[in-house]
């Protein structure tokens, strides 16, 4: 099975493409992720890109394409795919498309986390986390047992994002709305895309989710 899985920063995206992966064996295809890694291997297509953000451009439509297509062939066909931060443009998606179709894949599903912009800044501006194991808190939410005290590890140094303020959020959701707003008329004339309540409780997301993907 493959996938697209939409969400703005905030929205528990990885989170739940993490999920995917640990239940499904399924592989997210982070094109970010991707371009680093092929960069930090030196792998034709990785000097290609560094070439072109050595010169401070962006990288072209076709390098990533190469990218994707190089990643499918090395998976192999029992392993269902989550593009993440691909494709953000029509002429992405009639991309991804042919590189689908040259794998023997399809898309089944597009499924966008759906937030509330409000509720979404509440949530990530009172977001933080133990310097040391990483375990996530909350303000109002998820304050640890113990005053200043890691529940998992012990620890009593915690961390910010120094991003993680109501600016920031409220411009990333201008750009999500941006940068998804030409692809998701595409895929809703195929009958593909499915929403689901991102501001509920992560097991209700993976419930939701998972529901959506038992109907393919």
């Amino acid at each position: 099975m493959n996938i697209i899985l939409l969400g703005p920063p905030g929205a528990g995206k990885g989170t739940q493409a993490n999920l995917l992966v640990e239940h499904h064996g399924m592989r997210q295809l982070s094109t970010g992720d991707m371009l680093r890694a092929a960069v930090k291997a030196e792998t034709p297509v990785g000097l290609e890109a560094k070439a072109v953000m050595e010169r401070g451009e962006l990288v072209s439509d076709e390098i990533v394409s190469a990218l994707i297509d190089a990643e499918l062939a090395a998976m192999g066909d029992g392993v269902g795919a989550i593009f993440d931060g691909y494709p953000r443009t029509e002429a992405q998606a009639r991309s991804l498309d042919e590189i689908l179709a040259k794998h023997d894949r399809k898309l089944d599903h597009v499924i966008e986390l759906v937030v509330d912009e409000e509720a979404l800044v509440d949530r990530v501006t009172g977001r933080f986390t133990c310097a040391k194991c990483g375990e996530g808190y909350h303000d109002r939410h998820k304050l640890p047992s113990s005053t200043g005290v890691c529940d998992k590890c012990g620890s009593t140094e915690f961390k910010r994002r120094p991003d993680d303020n109501e600016q920031t959020v409220r411009t990333r959701m201008q750009e999500y709305r941006a940068k998804t707003a030409p692809i998701l008329p595409f895929y809703e004339e195929r009958g593909i895309v499915q929403r689901v309540d991102g501001m509920a409780s992560i097991d209700a997301v993976t419930t939701a989710i998972e529901k959506v993907l038992a109907s393919a």
